[in-house]
C-alpha cells in the first residue's frame, strides 16, 4: 500500500488537524473486519450504523459516543463451558471506532435479533447555518433574515 507525506499540507493548512490525523490513523491501520457491519444514509442528514452480532446479548455490548468518536464493544460473558465440535460463530470480544463528523449526534441504538441499530442525526446549530443578509438602500443598515431549509 502506498503512504503520503502530508508535510506539505501542513505547512499551508490551518485547523485541519483532524482530518489530517483521520487519514493517517487510516494509512497505518490494519483493518479487522469483525464483526460485520453495515452505514447507510436514511436522508440527507440521517444515517444508520447496523453491526452484525449473532451470538451477543443486549447486555453484553456497549455503545459510547464521545467527541467525535463513536465506539461499539462487545465481551462475551463466560456463562457455560460448552464443548464444541465446530464452533463458527465468533465469540471473541471485539472493539469497532466510528469517526463522526461536526454535529453528528446519536439518536437511538437498538438491539433486535442480532443486529444492533445505532441512529445518527447531524443537528447544525443554527448560529452555524447559512443567513441571507438584505441588502438595503438608504439610511437604514441591512436587516438579517434566516435562510429556509
Amino acid at each position: 500500500m502506498r503512504t503520503y507525506d502530508f508535510t506539505p499540507l501542513w505547512r499551508s493548512s490551518i485547523g485541519f488537524d483532524r482530518l489530517f490525523d483521520l487519514l493517517d490513523e487510516t494509512q497505518h491501520r490494519s483493518e479487522d473486519n469483525y464483526p460485520p457491519y453495515n452505514i447507510e444514509r436514511l436522508g440527507e442528514d440521517r444515517y444508520q450504523i447496523s453491526v452484525a452480532l449473532a451470538g451477543f446479548g443486549q447486555d453484553e455490548v456497549s455503545v459510547t459516543a464521545e467527541q467525535n468518536v463513536l465506539t461499539v464493544e462487545g465481551r462475551k460473558s463466560d456463562k457455560g463451558q460448552n464443548e464444541y465440535l465446530y464452533q463458527g460463530i465468533s465469540a471473541r470480544p471485539f472493539k469497532r471506532q466510528f469517526n463522526l463528523a461536526d454535529y453528528v449526534q446519536v439518536k437511538s441504538a437498538m438491539f433486535d435479533n442480532g443486529l444492533l441499530r445505532i441512529e445518527l442525526v447531524r443537528e447544525i446549530p443554527e448560529a452555524m447555518k447559512p443567513r441571507r443578509i438584505a441588502i438595503g438602500s438608504g439610511a437604514p443598515a441591512g436587516h438579517i433574515t434566516q435562510k429556509a431549509a
